[in-house]
């Protein structure tokens, strides 16, 4: 998320960082390249100039100019700025009583709406609310029956006890398609239904087209005059850039909308998208899609989003995550195996599996403070880890238990065959499990002090590398690894 522009913006910072004092020439130099980067990432040229005309004047006060870490005033400076653009925004729903809350989607066609309502119905079903989605595309060959399987596997297989219900009529969708009212009509059946049997939320799933054009904004003024929905949000395609934004100004001007949802975020996408849309038409973005999974879309925080475009990092973000993902119970018993020295091939497999159910590597890595681009190493990472999970899959029960088992190479061998894995890997694995081990277990013993005091150091690509260590990654040739391993040896020898 973001890379080039974080890239651009760690190199101008550092460029600062080591100038000591500065004058308002280094300012105006860096600004510049603030400047050039933004355009870049496909940021509107009003928003550039605006934005960078504050920064800049902000920066030639005493308090940068006498500092003597210049780099950091700017980096505060400039995510104060970004926060600013972006927001603020309160990202919670706003529910009604008496139910239901109605909330209608709309956007141009290609944009992931129909993939949206099924992440916010998911969202809603984690917050305890039942939910009913209702199919108005009845423009869209299959879009009903789109959204009826998303809709059906978001309640078979979301987290939380809410219910998630799905409303449509595809005759209507075959004989009526292309007549206004026919869709008003589906809706307000939809509503009524969300009314007789006690919905907390209604969702209309409305159509979408090419581009903007009049047939379309009548169908969805006449949803929205019927219906009076109470949240209008807007979904957004981020990697469409100024095109997105351009959109959402249109749609706010006829719609008046209440926030929008920027979609396919995770993509290697330049940010243009979530750092105008907000300035450009005033509406906030609410949530925003970071992936395909019913439980990708993420409430949207200005201060979190400005810390990952700055390479600060989202440990907040990154926290919530583990909260979902992690069993406390577990958690707990799996610290007090750590401390008794028990830990096991399972207990490795275990973490591994929770690491990836939060998201993919390169995102939760995207989360650490001074991670930064490094993160680009790891495009394709993700099959290691399902190699390794084969290899440990095909051990035994004991083997996985016992792990010194292992030292026998006619196991080794066994493995590697049933894995389709070579007998080094195999080796290597058991290496890095028994390195990983004996540093979980005297980091159980710690403290929170002891355990920052041991992490310390383990930053940018010193960091990565340790990441690629614990995940079993290939790092063959790695000139990372290596100068890992002789800061380890210099210290032994010492």
């Amino acid at each position: 998320m973001f890379n080039s522009l974080s890239d651009r913006f760690s190199k101008t910072f550092r460029n600062l960082s080591g100038r000591g004092r500065i004058s308002e020439a280094n300012i105006r130099e860096a600004m510049e390249e603030i400047r050039q980067a933004l355009l870049e990432a496909d940021v509107n040229l009003d928003v550039v100039n605006s934005f960078c005309e504050r920064v800049q004047k902000e920066a030639l006060g005493e308090e940068v100019l006498q500092s003597l870490k210049p780099g950091q005033q700017m980096t505060h400076i400039v995510h104060q700025h970004l926060v600013d653009l972006m927001g603020p925004v309160d990202s919670h729903i706003m529910f009604v009583e008496p139910a239901p809350t109605v909330i209608m989607l709309c956007g141009l066609q290609g944009t992931g709406k129909t993939t949206t309502c099924s992440k916010l119905a998911a969202y809603l079903k984690r917050n305890g609310r039942n939910t009913l989605v209702c199919a108005a595309d009845l423009q869209r060959p299959a879009a009903v029956e789109q959204l009826r399987v998303v809709i059906d596997g978001v309640e078979a297989n979301g987290k939380g006890n809410a219910q998630v219900a799905f409303h449509g009529e595809p005759d209507k969708c075959a004989e009526y398609g292309s007549a206004t009212g026919v869709a008003i009509g589906v809706c307000q059946r939809a509503l009524k239904r969300a009314r007789s049997e006690r919905f907390d939320v209604l969702i209309l799933d409305t159509a979408g087209r090419l581009h903007v054009d009049d047939d379309l904004m009548k169908e969805l003024d006449g949803i929205r005059y019927a219906l009076n929905p109470h949240q209008i949000y807007l979904v957004v395609d981020a990697m469409t850039g100024q095109d997105a934004v351009q959109s959402a100004s249109a749609f706010n001007e006829r719609m008046n909308v209440d926030g929008v949802i920027l979609t396919k975020l995770d993509s290697d996408t330049r940010g243009g998208a979530a750092l105008s849309v907000k300035e450009v038409t005033g509406a906030p973005i609410k949530f925003i899609g970071v992936g395909e999974g019913h439980d990708a879309l993420e409430e949207f925080h200005p201060e979190r989003m400005a810390g990952r475009i700055l390479g600060m990092g989202d440990v907040v973000s990154l926290v919530e995550k583990a909260q979902q993902e992690v069993d406390e119970d577990e958690a707990e018993a799996m610290a007090e195996r750590l401390a008794k020295g028990q830990f096991t091939m399972n207990d490795f497999v275990k973490q591994i599996r929770s690491l990836r159910r939060m998201g993919p590597l390169k995102q939760i890595m995207g989360m650490l403070p001074g991670v930064g681009s490094a993160i680009k190493n790891l495009d394709g990472h993700e099959g290691q880890l399902d190699r390794l999970e084969a290899i440990v899959g095909s051990m035994t029960n004991q083997e996985r238990e016992e792990a010194t088992l292992l030292k026998n190479k006619s196991r080794v061998r066994r493995v590697a065959r049933g894995s389709g894995a070579s007998g080094p890997e195999v080796n290597k694995l058991m290496k890095q499990f028994d390195m990983i081990k004996k540093m979980s277990t005297q980091m159980a013993g710690m403290g929170m002090l002891g355990k920052m005091k041991a992490m310390k150091g383990m930053q940018g690509e010193d960091a990565m590398a340790g990441m690629e260590q614990l995940a079993g990654m290939s790092t063959r040739g790695s000139t990372k690894t290596t100068s890992v391993k002789k800061k380890f040896k210099k210290r032994k020898r010492r």
